[in-house]
């Protein structure tokens, strides 16, 4: 039956809202740690501020102006109601055509884009270290390069031979040597090294890509954007590492597309000179024919003339035929504009008809006349028609050579391409600044989640809400923190040497008040209690409790009382480095009978404390717990000691712990600070509650003063007798 004094548990549900102090606590805790990544994001991106590879950045003004609406410069020749005045300006439609391949094409062809070349540098850092220290940046240039279909994009390297001399390799083999300015043809290669200032021994990496990549990499790194609405205006800007490059391609790439605009102003008019180059010959040709037969015809009969009504006939027919060739360039352009039933199309086609009949009618006037007058007016009409034509297509081929000469487009470069002093990129200020944020952050982040993932023990809070009664807190010991490296040690060597206890080494200490503060609290708890005997275990490894367990049986002796330490834990205990330095006939070389229990029971080096070591590692340390003799023991420490104190093993690990609590009248547990977590001690209570044993209650072992627990900690700290009360 278990007594009535058995801790209550009160499985209480966790709140999943973490309170602002669980949160803002640990990141005031750790802020030396938050502090130094945030100063060591802060340097690396210092860093790469220095070493990353300046971006430059060239950029253009174009301006995109109104225009009259038309095709062509012989549609401003017509009538106004045909045309209009339209306004445009730069629209999505400038952009592609800016960025269009045809553009794009020209500048890659023009300026041989599709050979890249780049210095070799050590990996990562060796292109900053270079210019950082002011090295001579190698220049290598190639007028010209073609390979092999096989070859194209792949990376050659050239070697520097001497300032006149380079070879060229793939892969470690080389493929031909070269000499500065002169065209090498080999195989399908042809390279010419136009320029080469290195020193020798310096590589380049050379790549000769695929047009259609040189133009798509092109139009991937040239931003042209355009202006306010009905601004006309768009900005060329490009990026690169090279300022004289970047401008020299952007200028390139806006001189081409002004150039587009003017060809296509002009090219209405180069078709129609091309006609015009093509008909004044034939014209010509027509006309020379036609005077020679009135030639032909005047001296074969003796220079006849004309009379005055023939005379009057021939120049409106003349006239006629030079309205109506008039009409046939007018119909041309019309017919690109408008339908036939459009008015200004019909006007022209009753025009044309009213000219027709006139001249039908004269022609029925011309066939009154004698045959000799007929057939000499017909020479002449042809002669007088002919130089008509051949006059106007000489003055067409003159107006379109002018007009061409003049067309400006409706595109104006109002800033040149020019690269700026300073580079884009990187933003030196913006990198460092965002490197200490992304520091800040990432650190400040993980120190909550792990605060919100964590659920290991902070505060007595935590616990007594869970109707966990908190018997101590002791605080982490500095000290014993150093002790514990070298105890380590000593233990991994196999040393000798006896342990330092912290309640004989720094009596003051926080963690030896504490303890003294528990001394007081056993006291009063174990007056109720069925015996002397008190048990210590704890509900994981490295929680503490022989720590514990050695520094209270020392403290309890020190008030004058006699104390009983038994190290039960007959796997792993090590109590006995603490006190006597040897393991050897102890406990479970009593329990197996090998040893009277007065051999079992060693004198310590502190008064009244007397300790019983594990002995020997046994084969069935639970089979012995089970066994008389350990109870007979008990009995016979109980009568002869004010306090049996029993260390045991964990009771998560194995069932020792809930064995030997049979026999105690008072049992307490540790628990380490923010190692165990509610769930491994409330499953510990109830493994002890199933097998008939009452926890009285926990000691939070190992408490660090953080902002998150201030309220559950309590300081232990009292003056000194050389220290002055105020």
């Amino acid at each position: 039956m278990m007594k009535n004094n058995a801790l209550p548990i009160v499985m209480a549900e966790q709140d999943d809202k973490l309170e602002w102090e669980r949160l803002i606590g640990p990141l005031w805790d750790n802020r030396w740690r938050i502090l130094l990544v945030t100063g060591v994001a802060g340097i690396l991106g210092c860093a790469y501020a220095l070493m990353a590879t300046p971006i430059y950045q060239a950029t253009a003004l174009v301006q995109v102006e109104k225009q009259l609406s038309g095709d062509s410069l012989l549609r401003e020749t017509l009538d106004s109601s045909i045309g209009g005045v339209g306004q445009n300006s730069a629209t999505q439609d400038e952009v592609s055509l800016a960025k269009s391949r045809y553009v794009i094409g020209k500048t890659v062809d023009d300026l041989g884009l599709t050979v890249r070349i780049s210095p070799d540098y050590f990996p990562l850092f060796g292109k900053g270290i270079a210019r950082l220290s002011g090295e001579v940046t190698p220049v290598l240039r190639i007028s010209s390069m073609k390979v092999p279909a096989v070859m194209q994009g792949q990376e050659l390297t050239l070697t520097v031979d001497d300032p006149q001399h380079y070879c060229l390799s793939h892969d470690g083999k080389t493929l031909f040597s070269g000499v500065v300015g002169q065209t090498l043809q080999q195989g399908g290669w042809s390279v010419n090294v136009s320029e080469l200032e290195a020193l020798p021994g310096t590589t380049f990496t050379v790549v000769n890509v695929p047009r259609q990549k040189a133009v798509d990499d092109l139009r991937n790194i040239l931003d042209v954007a355009p202006g306010g609405k009905e601004s006309g205006i768009m900005t060329f800007s490009l990026a690169g590492e090279d300022p004289q490059r970047a401008e020299a391609v952007l200028k390139s790439i806006t001189d081409n597309y002004l150039q587009q605009n003017v060809d296509r102003k002009t090219e209405e008019a180069q078709r129609m000179l091309a006609f015009l180059h093509e008909q004044l010959p034939r014209t010509q040709t027509s006309l020379n024919n036609a005077e020679n037969q009135l030639n032909q015809f005047r001296q074969q009969n003796d220079s006849v003339d004309l009379s005055l009504e023939a005379k009057s006939v021939l120049d409106t027919q003349v006239q006629l035929e030079g309205q109506l060739n008039e009409l046939t360039f007018k119909e041309a352009e019309i017919s690109k504009l408008y339908t036939r039933v459009h008015p200004a199309y019909r006007a022209l086609l009753e025009k044309r008809a009213t000219l027709e009949a006139e001249k039908a009618r004269l022609g029925k006037q011309v066939q009154t006349l004698p045959k000799t007058q007929q057939e000499i007016l017909r020479l002449t009409r042809d002669v007088q028609v002919d130089q008509q034509v051949y006059m106007q297509l000489m003055n067409k081929q003159q107006e379109l050579s002018i007009s061409k000469a003049g067309t400006v487009g409706n595109i104006r470069i109002i800033d040149e391409a020019e690269t700026g002093l300073r580079p884009v990129q990187p933003q030196k200020a913006m990198i460092v600044f965002f490197a200490l944020l992304m520091g800040g952050v990432l650190s400040a982040s993980v120190v909550v989640l792990r605060t919100a993932l964590h659920r290991g023990i902070s505060d007595t809070d935590t616990l007594e809400k869970r109707g966990i009664s908190v018997y101590a807190t002791v605080p982490l010991s500095p000290w014993q923190q150093k002790r514990n490296r070298i105890q380590q040690q000593l233990l991994t060597k196999h040393s000798s040497d006896k342990l330092p206890i912290l309640a004989q080494e720094e009596p003051e200490d926080l963690s030896v008040e504490a303890i003294r503060s528990l001394r007081t609290s056993l006291h009063f708890a174990m007056m109720e209690a069925k015996n002397n005997i008190l048990m210590v275990s704890g509900a994981s490894p490295a929680s503490g409790k022989s720590f514990t367990s050695t520094n209270l049986a020392v403290v309890i002796a020190q008030a004058g009382q006699r104390v009983l330490l038994i190290d039960a834990d007959m796997r792993k205990g090590f109590l006995h480095r603490w006190l006597i330095n040897s393991a050897k006939a102890g406990l479970s070389d009593m329990l197996s009978g090998l040893i009277a229990p007065e051999m079992a029971v060693k004198k310590t080096d502190i008064a009244n404390l007397d300790f019983v070591p594990r002995g020997q590692v046994p084969p069935n340390p639970s089979e012995l717990l089970m066994h008389q003799r350990f109870a007979d023991f008990l009995r016979w420490a109980g009568q002869n000691y004010d306090l049996v104190l029993i260390d045991t093993p964990p009771v998560l690990a194995v069932t020792d712990a809930a064995i030997v609590g049979h026999h105690a009248g008072t049992a307490l547990m540790v628990v380490r600070f923010e190692v165990n977590t509610v769930r491994q001690i409330e499953t510990s209570i109830r493994r002890f509650e199933q097998n008939g044993v009452a926890i009285k209650g926990v000691i939070l072992n190992g408490m660090v003063k953080k902002t998150a627990t201030d309220a559950g900690y309590y300081a232990f700290a009292y003056p000194s007798h050389q220290e002055k009360v105020q």
